[in-house]
């Protein structure tokens, strides 16, 4: 009766131990780190610099606190961080490209007013 005891005490702690041992291996997320560069790249080359300050920069803190995570082999984490710096690098791309859609239009708006002036004279 003791042995069976032992024994399943001894396979408890075994079972524990396997998955403990699976859940730490977590791949680097170093895939979801580039693209999250590259998204941040483009965010910036549409004009996110200028009309969507604050998104870019959370983006460019949200990668960098990434691979500082990679760097420490918290994966899971670097993993969240890489992928909410991709979104941020996307909204930032989005703003800007609205943004500037929206200057575009003015742009038209006043150019119609000042023909519209014109051909009242």
């Amino acid at each position: 009766m003791r042995i069976w005891k032992l024994l399943k005490a001894c396979l408890a702690t075994l079972f524990i131990f396997v998955l403990a041992g699976c859940a730490a291996q977590v791949p680097a997320p170093e895939k979801q780190v580039t693209l999250a560069a590259q998204s941040i790249a483009q965010a910036e080359s549409s004009g996110a610099v200028e009309f969507a300050p604050v998104e870019i920069k959370s983006a460019r803190d949200k990668l960098s606190q990434a691979k500082l995570a990679m760097d420490r082999e918290e994966h899971l984490k670097a993993k969240r961080l890489a992928d909410e710096a991709m979104v941020d690098a996307n909204l930032a791309e989005a703003k800007a490209r609205s943004a500037k859609s929206q200057k575009v239009v003015e742009e038209l708006k006043e150019s119609i007013r000042v023909l519209q002036q014109e051909m009242s004279r």
